[in-house]
């Protein structure tokens, strides 16, 4: 492997389509020899976000970060450092499995919830399964440009980093969600 994703972001083509990565924008956490981590950005969870609004008693949106692992739970969080166990993605976010902390800080003013996006689950690939999924094109790979990752997103932020890309992008950004119907 010469080449590291960490830190990009991929953009799945129309070709994945009917499971949890059609259309779906993936944050790369970590890419070495071994493989690669990342959380989906765009796919809300509403079972366990109605778990979470039990817990804190006001909505919260919990994201589907993949397929791996659904039950344990991954914070990616944006400014202030409120746990001794992360990984900077950024100077200004972090990733954390930390829930007793993170929810502390919630509950004690010294996080807003709007600088904390809550995941089930992971996305991983095993040693070159990226590498090879972006050779056979399953994925788009774009450098990060001033995303929020803590904001709240739909399928609509698929379409919009398609749509900012254009060519052939443009194309893809307005076909049907079931291709066949093109």
């Amino acid at each position: 492997m010469n080449y590291s994703y960490k830190g990009k972001i991929l953009i799945s083509t129309p070709d994945i389509s009917g499971d949890i990565f059609s259309r779906s924008v993936v944050l790369v956490i970590e890419h070495n020899e071994q493989g690669a981590f990342g959380l989906i950005l765009n796919k809300k969870n509403s079972q366990m976000s109605d778990k979470f609004k039990d817990l804190f008693e006001f909505k919260i949106e919990v994201y589907d970060g993949g397929p791996v692992e659904n039950d344990k739970v991954f914070f990616i969080v944006k400014g202030k450092k409120v746990t001794e166990t992360f990984v900077e993605i950024t100077p200004e976010f972090y990733l954390t499995e930390d829930i007793e902390n993170i929810i502390s800080a919630i509950l004690n003013s010294e996080l807003n919830i709007n600088d904390v996006k809550i995941f089930s689950g992971y996305s991983g690939w095993t040693a070159m399964q990226l590498d090879s999924e972006i050779q056979r094109k399953m994925w788009t790979v774009v450098d990060v440009y001033n995303l929020d990752y803590t904001l709240p997103n739909d399928q609509t932020l698929w379409k919009s980093i398609m749509q900012n890309l254009g060519g052939e992008y443009l194309l893809w950004a307005n076909s049907p969600e079931d291709i066949s119907l093109n």
